[in-house]
């Protein structure tokens, strides 16, 4: 007779998978998407007179993107990979151009005083639009700001945002703030 091989016991393995399994549940930290976050302009006061119309038309840049994903950047259409530089043009307006967003003084804490751009980027999309449409878009809204925030960090700390101490970073914010107002999507039947 042949030498019996002798068998493990397996009746805890699965007792013991799943211990191991709760426990990498419970210890481990997942990560929380915190959605895309957007600090609109301000609720105008009241009491605030109405400004001329044309002036409001010139902080406001319409970012729209059609149910066929064809996007336009005030009413001219363009491709994705044009948006961000158009967008940081529109926010800094290099050559005080008359079409472009006004600035005014601010006075930030720490800082002085900076001109800030009254610039809003009103981003409206259709009930048609495809997902990665839009998200495409929306990564070149924040790249665009994003890089504005660096070039005013590089200029004004000598480094990138990101590097920056917290203090410093809301100065940087303060001065290149993220206005993004986003529509309700409309129905292409409806307009």
């Amino acid at each position: 007779m042949g030498k019996k091989v002798p068998e493990i016991n397996s009746s805890s393995t699965a007792d013991i998978a799943f211990l191991l399994l709760s426990y990498f549940l419970m210890t481990t930290t997942m990560d929380q998407d915190s959605g895309l976050q957007r600090r609109l302009p301000p609720i105008p006061n009241e009491n605030q007179q109405v400004e001329d119309q044309k002036v409001n038309r010139r902080n406001i840049i319409l970012v729209r993107i059609n149910s066929a994903d064809r996007l336009f950047a005030g009413n001219e259409p363009m491709d994705v990979s044009q948006l961000k530089d158009k967008i940081k043009e529109f926010l800094v307006n290099p050559n005080n151009d008359p079409n472009l967003p006004e600035k005014s003084p601010k006075e930030i804490e720490g800082y002085g005083t900076c001109m800030v751009s009254k610039g809003v980027i009103s981003l409206q999309n259709d009930r048609g639009t495809s997902y990665q449409a839009y998200i495409k878009v929306q990564n070149e809204l924040v790249k665009a700001i994003n890089e504005l925030r660096d070039d005013f960090a590089k200029a004004n700390f000598g480094r990138a945002y990101i590097s920056l101490d917290e203090e410093k970073q809301r100065i940087v914010r303060d001065a290149i703030p993220q206005n993004i107002s986003e529509a309700e999507p409309k129905d292409v039947t409806k307009n």
